[in-house]
């Protein structure tokens, strides 16, 4: 079993969103297993790169609504990926590493490694030849296209969620622990430009009018001159927390992505607000991403992509029934349970899955990491235990990290019997076996 207490359970989802109001047909990209935490589109507008918890970076074309091929090769979840120049890319995930493709076979170039946690965040530099990576090592660093070693930014108090370089090769980093730091090209710290007091999630920075947004946990989104260092605009909307911040390529609109679906499109000309609404019924804008000028490109919890009209009227995507947008209410508690715990992870039908996980169709009685066709951890595949009620039971009355120490399924427990044995009667009736 594997699931992730910290997200609200779902699928991927994506919007290419036109911020003209006329009405125009959905059009979805669909293949992902699990949410979509990360999204960047090429400069042309043509291609999209999409990071998943499913450990997959999806290549799609964008015209025609299609996915291109799969970039396979992250051991763990993929957190954000970037276009680069001569038809490459690179991409992040929990496993601590990045890794350089080439998009025109799908193959990895280079894996570049040295973070010590998982890196949730990139940027490119003006004049591509530097890409820089936010690590929850509580360190960001700058690694050279051509090779060679990389540059660490060491300091910060807690995770690096984002960061940002400027054309003189100075970098702006953005911390939990509620500082944006300014640092000179050589990883020489030269400043602390905001101590927010709560962590600081993303942050844009706009050289050229000499500004730079943020956006933090407490829900603050706020813009600062970077001369004098005085606040040019508080856009909070006491949604929180900020979890997608993106510039168009003009700078000259902000797109704001939050925790409890919303989105909201800033004019940085003069910090209005254009656009505020409820992008998703349940659950968080993970990812934000603009096509040129008037569309963007969101991750969230559902589990396809839908292309709409951002107007006046702009309204909650839903697209019918699914067991992520249902209300708790009307689900029994052991569906509760398995929508919390498992379904970011597993299917319950036979297969085949692009989830992180592998599917719970037939569990009852199947020996632990022998599912064909699911590379599982070398813990968890030369393990002994036969999944049955009370396998499953110990399992999350100790947690995966005491019951399958090593294994890929994150911490968790269910700490109520009830809740643990309402949640196996929901398995034994939904996963076509009942030993």
């Amino acid at each position: 079993m594997m699931g992730l207490p910290m997200l609200r359970a779902g699928l991927a989802w994506l919007l290419l969103i036109p911020t003209m109001a006329a009405a125009q047909d959905y059009a979805r990209l669909t293949g992902h297993g699990g949410p979509i935490k990360g999204v960047a589109v090429s400069p042309d507008g043509s291609r999209a790169l999409t990071a998943s918890f499913d450990y997959s970076v999806g290549l799609w074309d964008l015209r025609e609504a299609r996915l291109i091929r799969w970039l396979e090769g992250h051991e763990a979840a993929a957190n954000a990926a970037l276009f680069l120049p001569g038809g490459r890319a690179v991409s992040v995930g929990d496993d601590f590493d990045l890794i350089l493709w080439d998009l025109t076979t799908g193959q990895p170039l280079r894996r570049m490694e040295g973070h010590q946690g998982k890196v949730v965040a990139l940027a490119l530099s003006p004049d591509g030849e530097t890409i820089i990576s936010s690590g929850w090592d509580g360190r960001a660093a700058l690694w050279p296209l051509a090779g060679g070693a990389p540059i660490w930014l060491e300091g910060h108090k807690a995770n690096v969620n984002a960061a940002a370089i400027a054309s003189d090769g100075a970098v702006y980093t953005a911390s939990y622990d509620g500082t944006i730091r300014h640092w000179a090209a050589d990883g020489t710290l030269k400043a602390t430009l905001v101590s927010h007091g709560f962590g600081i999630n993303k942050l844009v920075l706009n050289e050229a009018a000499g500004w730079l947004a943020y956006g933090a946990v407490d829900g603050a989104v706020r813009a600062l001159d970077l001369a004098s260092g005085a606040q040019l605009a508080d856009l909070t909307a006491d949604r929180k927390p900020i979890l997608a911040l993106a510039a168009n390529p003009a700078m000259t609109r902000l797109a704001v992505g939050d925790g409890q679906g919303y989105i909201m499109v800033i004019d940085t000309g003069d910090w209005s607000i254009l656009h505020d609404f409820r992008a998703a019924k349940t659950g968080p804008i993970w990812a934000l991403a603009w096509e040129g000028d008037r569309r963007l490109l969101a991750g969230g919890i559902s589990d396809d992509a839908a292309l709409w009209p951002l107007g006046d009227d702009a309204q909650v995507f839903a697209d019918g029934p699914r067991i992520f947008h249902r209300d708790p209410a009307e689900m029994s508690n052991g569906e509760r349970q398995f929508t919390r715990k498992c379904a970011i992870c597993h299917d319950l039908t036979p297969g085949p899955s692009r989830r992180a996980g592998p599917t719970l169709h037939g569990v009852f009685g199947r020996r632990a990491g022998t599912l064909a066709g699911y590379a599982y951890s070398d813990a968890l595949s030369g393990s002994e235990i036969v999944w049955e009620a009370e396998t499953i039971d110990k399992l999350f009355d100790l947690g995966p990290d005491h019951y399958t120490p090593g294994s890929k399924m994150p911490m968790q427990r269910i700490a109520g019997l009830e809740d643990r044995r309402d949640l196996i009667e929901f398995l034994r009736n939904n996963t076509g076996g009942t030993p």
